[in-house]
Formats: C-alpha cells, sequence, structure tokens
C-alpha cells in the first residue's frame, strides 16, 4: 500500500494556522520545531515544497494548545548545540544557562573537578564535560525523575557523569573539593508567579524554579555555606541569578569570605550570573 503523501509546505502552514496564538513568530517557530522534529528539513527545505508522508498532528496540535511546552511533547531541548531528553520532572534548557558553560570553558584549570547542584536533565554537567574533555564532573540532584533523565541523556551524549541523589540544602555531601561549583538553582520568587506564562506554571517543575518571597537567596545562602568544605582553596562558584537579585547573590558571597566577585550579564543586559572565588 503506498504512503499517502503531501507537500512540506502545504503541512507547515496547516500546523502553524492552528495554533492558537496572537504571536505569528512563535506560531512559525513552534511549527517549525515539530516539523524539523520528525522530517528532518530546514525551514528553507519546508517551504521548498518538499514531498513528505502525511502525519496526522492533531493531536500534538491539541496539547500545543493547551500551553504545553513543544519541548515535552517532543522530548527533546537543544542547549549549547546538542539535544537532550526532557519530561516534566526537569526544567527545560534556557538559551540564557549557556552563558555558565561560556564562562567556566574560559577558565585556565587542568583537568577541574566540577559539581553541578540541581542538574536536572544534566544539561550542565552534560555539556561541561564534552566541552572539557579531562574534567572529572559530579551532578547532584534531590529528584530520582530529574536524574533518570540525566542519566539517560550522559548515556546518549557518552558522556562519563558521577551522579549523586540527595537534597542540597538538608543534607551534608561529602566529595573531593571540587575546583568549581556550579549551579542554575530555584531563584523566582513566589510571588513573581503572576507574571509567568501558564506554559511554565502548568507543565514545569515547581521545585526547580520557586523560592520563598521571604527568603529568595535560599539556596545562594547553601551554596555558599557548604562551598566552604566542598571547594578548594582558590576554587569558583558560577551561579545563575534572578536579575533582580545581583547585587544582593554577589553581596552574600562576599560575606562568606569569597572575593574577586563579578556579575555577568545576559544578551539581553540582565544581570544573570554571578561568579566568586573561594
Amino acid at each position: 500500500m503506498n504512503e499517502k503523501m503531501t507537500n512540506s509546505k502545504i503541512l507547515f502552514e496547516s500546523v502553524r494556522s492552528n495554533l492558537i496564538t496572537h504571536d505569528k513568530e512563535e506560531a512559525q517557530a513552534i511549527a517549525l520545531l515539530v516539523m524539523s522534529h520528525f522530517y528532518s528539513l530546514s525551514l528553507s527545505e519546508i517551504l521548498s515544497e518538499k514531498p513528505v508522508p502525511v502525519i496526522d498532528f492533531s493531536k500534538i496540535i491539541y496539547r500545543l494548545n493547551r500551553h504545553e511546552p513543544v519541548q515535552y511533547i517532543l522530548g527533546l531541548a537543544d542547549f549549547y548545540e546538542r539535544k537532550f531528553l526532557v519530561g516534566p520532572s526537569v526544567l527545560i534548557p534556557r538559551p540564557e544557562t549557556e552563558l555558565l558553560v561560556e564562562e567556566i570553558t574560559k577558565e585556565k584549570f587542568f583537568a577541574p573537578i566540577i559539581l553541578d547542584v540541581g542538574t536536572g536533565s544534566g544539561c550542565i554537567a552534560i555539556t561541561l564535560k564534552l566541552e572539557i574533555p579531562s574534567a572529572k564532573v559530579y551532578a547532584l540532584d534531590k529528584s530520582n525523575e530529574a536524574l533518570r533523565i540525566a542519566k539517560q541523556n550522559a548515556e546518549v551524549l557518552n558522556a562519563r557523569i558521577n551522579f549523586i541523589q540527595a537534597d542540597f540544602l538538608s543534607e551534608e555531601v561529602t566529595l573531593t573539593p571540587v575546583d568549581i561549583l556550579v549551579s542554575n538553582p530555584p531563584y523566582i520568587a513566589e510571588s513573581e508567579k503572576k507574571q509567568m506564562s501558564s506554559t511554565v506554571l502548568q507543565f514545569e517543575p515547581a521545585l526547580a524554579l520557586f523560592v520563598p518571597d521571604d527568603d529568595p537567596l535560599l539556596f545562594y545562602r547553601s551554596i555558599a555555606e557548604k562551598s566552604r568544605h566542598l571547594l578548594k582553596p582558590n576554587g569558583k562558584i558560577f551561579v545563575e541569578i534572578n536579575e533582580r537579585w545581583g547585587k544582593e547573590v554577589q553581596h552574600l558571597l562576599e560575606q562568606f569570605g569569597f572575593s574577586r566577585t563579578k556579575i555577568v550579564k545576559d544578551l539581553d543586559n540582565k544581570d544573570r550570573i554571578v561568579i566568586a572565588t573561594r
């Protein structure tokens, strides 16, 4: 029986036009992700009206119109030019988090030992291992489900990572002192929920996003405290931050004796990373 065919441009337009959104660029970007995933075609190839087998995208469009992230639907997200498996138990990697990797790869450590706190999908830890092959990388998370996904990513991307299941806030972490501690911890205040999209609020794990309004620096304080025995002398902390609290995180680390602190801004000129030296 012959497979039913259509042309890629018609199918692309059908997906795009059935998405409920006021933003045409967003609809086009999502439709492109879906088409690229199933047909491995670029936008120019799609628009060139290539013959493609018909796929029924109605269930995917239904889920997208419920504001479910396309990355969760497809099970994959891009990070640092690689594909990472993702699911509702881990945050979807963001482009701004790539800055953490970029800043660490600028360092001159030889065969560094790296600890990634709150690894989630493993995108930071795995990328660092692949970008710095001589590194020994530990990846810690509280969630067993997150670690399951991170381990899958490490296997698929052929990165040797040492995984640790622990609650960093409440448990002691016993480890050979490391050269670098990196973290993208929860840093969104509960009161900021009203400003966030329903896509994030309904589907991404709250455990990895939110901190109490009365203690928004909770994780940074724990990182600073525990770094006194987790970091080697002259070791460095690299943390992603809420743009609202750059100076506060910098000051907190200085209170714990860290020096040469600096704030790195993202492409939108927002405070995004704090770096400090023990």
